[in-house]
């Protein structure tokens, strides 16, 4: 909820106000059951969100709650994958939703990125959406999300996810969420692809577009390749082509940096030299300057890392609910990052004023949450036993 003049305090109840507020204006849910109402089913889901449980278990432990079943009856019902784009639509417009006016007006500094979260089922009609990869957390398979993320002073959100199926290209998924962007009116200073991106496809796209971008190279090859490139004694910058059988060849203007780690990540006393190496796509930018820009992409992992901690786990077959899962936590994510900006403004005597980022944290959140909704219902606090216990 905004700040206003006659009201400084953000209590636990308000914060759950404002989440379900946020959620029941645009996720598809209606429910108006005798014992439950689309209020009961979102508390469920954001219960489920800020404890990283199941809906199951969220409903064993509330007392004055409908069982999980009944819960994920309505969500099965009303959260269909025939309707997914439209699932998407909605918790795209749910991730802008409240953020400052002023975060339309800069030009902003805008990562793109894939997420993945592991998929170990085996039914067909399931992994029909998801993709595969490499192994990882004990499997190839994974539910997959697009994910355009920028930098913006205190701020750091996602402003756009995208599903990805098994048959969308990497340009298509570009494309889709630099058009996003575009509909929300942002500026884009520059882009920033991780490795994942580096193909010849996706190159040759941001370079038609005419995008300044950056995309991170992988470093490949025995004596030649971009391993081949990993010479000398300082930054550089040179042309490298890719040879790809499927696409042809592209030439690319790298930057090739000489970085180095310090002896606390590394088991060796003393620096330790690394190469690193860039795509630098319609822009001109020194070595040094290459590096230090791209250096601000690594937020986005921060995203992924605070979207898991409030984001419900599930085992249901339906895939648009397990999108409406991953999505839900971005969400939350960005209504904190709102609160925060509406709420923990310090006042400075000259220059703009700051954030207090330790005011309210994400744990703090979370637990205003869980405090709020568990007032509403009650927890179940005790068991009772039919018979004495034998032996005692």
């Amino acid at each position: 909820m905004p700040r206003t003049k006659t009201t400084l305090k953000l209590t636990d109840i308000d914060t759950r106000d404002a989440a379900v507020e946020r959620l029941a204006t645009y996720l598809p849910l209606e429910v108006d059951g005798y014992a439950c109402t689309t209020e009961t089913v979102l508390d469920v889901l954001i219960q489920a969100a800020v404890t990283r449980q199941t809906i199951e278990s969220v409903c064993n432990d509330l007392d004055e709650m409908v069982d999980g079943e009944t819960i994920r009856g309505y969500l099965n019902e009303q959260i269909q994958v025939d309707e997914l784009q439209e699932l998407e639509r909605r918790v795209n417009q749910a991730l802008v939703a409240g953020l400052p006016r002023r975060l339309w007006k800069p030009r902003l500094h805008t990562a793109i990125d894939l997420h993945d979260e592991p998929f170990y089922g085996y039914t067909p009609e399931l992994a029909s959406f998801t993709c595969g990869g490499p192994a990882r957390k004990g499997t190839t398979r994974f539910f997959r999300m697009a994910t355009a993320y920028v930098i913006f002073k205190g701020l750091r959100v996602t402003l756009a996810v995208l599903f990805v199926h098994p048959e969308d290209s990497l340009p298509e998924l570009v494309a889709a969420l630099l058009r996003r962007l575009r509909i929300l009116g942002l500026k884009i200073k520059r882009l920033y692809f991780d490795k994942g991106f580096c193909t010849t496809p996706v190159l040759r796209y941001v370079e038609k577009s005419g995008w300044p971008a950056i995309l991170a190279c992988p470093i490949r090859g025995k004596k030649g390749g971009t391993k081949g490139l990993c010479h000398g004694r300082a930054s550089y910058q040179t042309t490298h082509t890719f040879k790809c059988q499927q696409y042809g060849a592209y030439t690319a203007p790298l930057t090739v940096a000489r970085t180095y780690t310090s002896h606390k990540r590394s088991k060796r006393k003393g620096r330790q030299a690394r190469w690193l190496v860039f795509v630098v796509l319609n822009c001109t930018l020194t070595p040094n300057s290459v590096r230090e820009c791209y250096r601000r992409r690594f937020g986005v992992e921060t995203s992924y890392r605070c979207m898991r901690q409030v984001r419900a786990w599930t085992t249901s077959r339906n895939a648009a609910l397990r999108f409406l899962l991953m999505g839900l936590g971005f969400v939350l994510v960005n209504l904190w990052l709102e609160l925060r900006w509406h709420f923990c403004q310090v006042k400075q005597r000259h220059g703009p004023r700051q954030i207090d980022t330790q005011q309210f944290k994400l744990q703090r959140m979370r637990a205003f949450l869980r405090r709020a909704i568990e007032r509403i219902y009650g927890v179940v606090s005790f068991i009772e036993a039919d018979v004495a216990p034998l032996g005692v």
